[in-house]
């Protein structure tokens, strides 16, 4: 198959970028190695209501997902913030009213952010996207840049994208190789959450917000180390979700990770919060198409993004880096991810 502009990656970013490309009429196709677009975007569904297991937030001040937001039809909310916090300290010793909203002012979606990235590849042709396609290698011919997949046929473009994180995106076969510099560019840009794990807990009330509760706790005793309310705005299930703080290498026994978690829940909101209706734990530092062995300890603050010099110009300029760690100003952000595209749109057209 041949095509003009190939974008390895269906997160937002990846997207984002098709969306503006089909606009435009250009010959393009988007490729994805999971069996579902929206990367590091994902819900699990409960009893009808769909809950974040990656990145949740959005805020004010950022412009491209204002506009993509109203422009696709769908609702914002605000992160519920009403009531007591609550504090665990270092003996599990559980104190009321220390501290503050720390998510009062951002928003969510209405139906998860995947109802965003299900939009927007609803609105792209079939023809123009391909799930369960693992790149396994690039080689530039000269004029056009041959892309190999672990399944299915090769694919000739004249330029290629790669919405991935760039670490993920080190680890591709290239021929000719990339530079030693831009190799060690690559793999030194932390992946945004690549580390985390996240826990939702569904129950059939949002019994704390009764009890006068807020959701919103912050612990030194974990496993987690913050937790916010998750429910939807309407009715349904309805949710406790928390940042699981301790390092990766003690998260891979999911029965003990799972029983810690309960019985923090237990701890902090008292009996019912110990027995969901379900219990979801996202561990990203396992899932290969986000993390590498470099991403299992998380950065400890946000890390400065952007496209340094040396991850510039690759081959001639016909292969790119996007994704939300190439987003200038927003990079690690959601934002940052449309930013991203809109960086790599303007590199095509000078192209």
């Amino acid at each position: 198959m041949e095509t003009d502009i190939l974008i390895v990656g269906a997160g937002l970013s990846g997207l984002a970028l098709a969306r503006m490309l089909e606009a435009e009429g250009q010959n393009y196709l988007l490729v994805e190695a999971r069996d579902r677009t929206g990367g590091r975007i994902s819900t699990v569904e409960v009893a009808g209501a769909r809950f974040d297991m990656g990145p949740a937030w959005f805020w004010p001040g950022q412009p491209r997902m204002a506009a993509l937001v109203q422009e696709l039809g769908l609702e914002r909310f605000d992160q519920y913030f009403e009531g007591d916090l609550s504090y665990e300290d270092e003996s599990g010793q559980v104190q009321r009213g220390r501290g503050y909203a720390s998510m009062q002012g951002s928003y969510r979606l209405r139906g998860g952010l995947t109802s965003l990235t299900d939009a927007l590849a609803a609105r792209l042709p079939e023809h123009r996207l391909r799930l369960n396609s693992q790149l396994t290698r690039l080689t530039d011919m000269g004029d056009t840049i041959v892309a190999q997949f672990a399944t299915g046929d090769p694919v000739s473009a004249k330029r290629v994208v790669l919405a991935l994180p760039p670490r993920i995106a080190a680890e591709i076969a290239m021929v000719p190789p990339l530079p030693d510099v831009t190799l060690t560019a690559m793999s030194s840009c932390a992946t945004w959450m690549a580390g985390q794990a996240k826990a939702v807990a569904v129950y059939e009330t949002a019994f704390w917000r009764h009890e006068g509760y807020s959701g919103d706790a912050m612990s030194r005793h974990g496993p987690m180390v913050e937790i916010h309310d998750a429910s939807p705005r309407d009715g349904g299930a309805f949710a406790l979700f928390g940042f699981i703080g301790i390092p990766s290498v003690h998260r891979r026994d999911r029965a003990q990770l799972n029983a810690a978690v309960l019985a923090q829940l237990g701890r902090i909101f008292g009996p019912k919060a110990a027995n969901p209706i379900a219990l979801h734990i996202k561990d990203w530092a396992f899932d290969p198409n986000t993390a590498t062995i470099a991403d299992q300890q998380p950065p400890m603050v946000h890390p400065h993004y952007g496209l340094p010099p040396a991850m510039k110009g690759l081959w001639n300029d016909r292969l790119m880096l996007s994704g939300t760690e190439t987003g200038d100003r927003f990079g690690g952000y959601l934002e940052g991810a449309l930013e991203a595209a809109e960086i790599s749109l303007a590199r095509l057209k000078r192209g």
